[in-house]
């Protein structure tokens, strides 16, 4: 009798298995975190010339100095701060490249993506 209902357990557990009516649907999941995003979506923030010479100066200044920065930038409609170590600066060509703290990888970044650059 034990062997029965071993083999119950078995063939009611694959059943289960097979019958997960909310998995089946991933476009629905696709959806729902496609309007989540747009909700959670900001506008990327206008600087004035000011507040871009300020942040040119404080990246050159990091560069020379050799010390890491708290970088916020705007990418995908999100305001994104890491810390990172700058590498290379050019006002001129719109272009930085730094390091990524996590994952040691150089990076490069337009200047124009930048929100704010503050020292740790």
């Amino acid at each position: 009798m034990t062997i029965k209902t071993k083999a119950f357990f078995k063939v009611n557990l694959a059943k289960m298995k097979k019958s997960c009516p909310l998995a089946t649907m991933p476009e629905q999941y696709i959806g729902l975190k496609e309007m989540i995003n747009k909700q959670v979506e900001v506008a990327q923030p206008v600087l004035t010339e000011e507040q871009m010479e300020q942040i040119t100066f404080t990246l050159i200044e990091a560069l020379h100095t050799n010390k890491q920065v708290y970088l916020t930038y705007y990418k995908k409609g999100q305001c994104i701060t890491e810390k990172e170590l700058i590498q290379f600066v050019d006002s001129l060509g719109n272009l930085f490249v730094f390091i990524d703290e996590v994952f040691e990888l150089k990076n490069k970044m337009k200047l124009s993506e930048l929100i704010d650059v503050r020292f740790m």
